[in-house]
């Protein structure tokens, strides 16, 4: 007998009964190597952020982008449109890089948002079972939110799932990964600061990451691969796919809950601070 918390693939129905999942957090290495491959966010990353110093700082930003405009009020979707805006301001390269970049450029939003919802749903699928077609495709439809709460225009995001994966396809077999991205990657994947438990799940954030990436990108990015590697990334998908379903709502949505009251912390401070509240 199904238990009443327990959530199948085949219960999703829209972005909101799946972008809550705190299990989907394991697939943000992946999405952001992919963002890395490409050269145009990849060099305005690593000319613009600084993982050395802060090593969850893009992490934490991506992470409350998200889950405010799926769950968020209008007003703390407007507040995180405003911090990323801000954030994206300076990223452009200024006609000093070898390499053409803005943070506000269309395209590179279309990628980043399609890194996010495919590592998501690569990780969900694996975890809870796969979704049925009607439903991955009204997930699908939804999670073109995810750019056009900046700037990407909607006619951008590929018209349905089979489209998506057309450009998916064309544009990973397009990804370069450098010497600039690969030093990147390795500071995202290695971190020296940060609080004590990062640095100790650390060694399982690489497993997961190296493991759900395309192969050709793994060695691109100088990630040890080996049978034994991946033994031990399959042995932790099953045992997460054994316990994450099981797990009650409060356990599963726990990350969505904490970045939400500290968005709304920061928005209360800031009301009072200028005399709005």
């Amino acid at each position: 007998m199904r238990l009443p918390w327990t959530l199948h693939g085949s219960d999703v129905r829209r972005i909101s009964d799946m972008a809550g999942e705190a299990v989907l957090l394991a697939g943000g290495g992946r999405a952001i190597l992919l963002q890395l491959a490409n050269p145009g966010v990849g060099h305005g990353v690593a000319e613009h952020s600084d993982f050395v110093e802060r090593p969850l700082s893009r992490l934490h930003g991506t992470m409350t982008y998200l889950y405010a405009i799926v769950f968020g009020t209008p007003a703390e979707v407007a507040q995180v449109r405003r911090v990323v805006g801000r954030a994206h301001r300076p990223v452009h390269d200024g006609g000093t890089s070898s390499v053409r970049y803005d943070a506000f450029d269309p395209g590179l939003q279309l990628w980043v948002a399609a890194t996010l919802y495919d590592s998501a749903v690569q990780l969900f699928e694996r975890v809870h079972g796969p979704l049925d077609p009607a439903h991955a495709e009204a997930v699908y439809q939804d999670y073109a939110l995810v750019g056009t709460s900046l700037q990407m225009p909607r006619e951008l995001w590929p018209a349905d799932l089979a489209a998506f994966r057309r450009y998916w396809d064309e544009a990973v077999e397009g990804l370069v990964v450098d010497d600039v991205t690969r030093r990147v990657a390795h500071e995202l994947l290695h971190p020296t600061t940060g609080p004590w438990w990062l640095r100790l799940v650390m060694p399982l954030a690489r497993l997961v990451t190296a493991g759900s990436l395309p192969p050709r990108l793994r060695d691109d990015f100088g990630l040890t691969w080996t049978a034994a590697t991946q033994r031990r990334y399959d042995g932790v998908m099953r045992l997460t796919a054994t316990i994450v379903p099981n797990l009650p709502p409060r356990l599963r949505h726990v990350l969505r809950d904490s970045y939400l009251r500290r968005l709304r912390a920061t928005m209360a401070a800031e009301a009072r601070a200028t005399g709005g509240g």
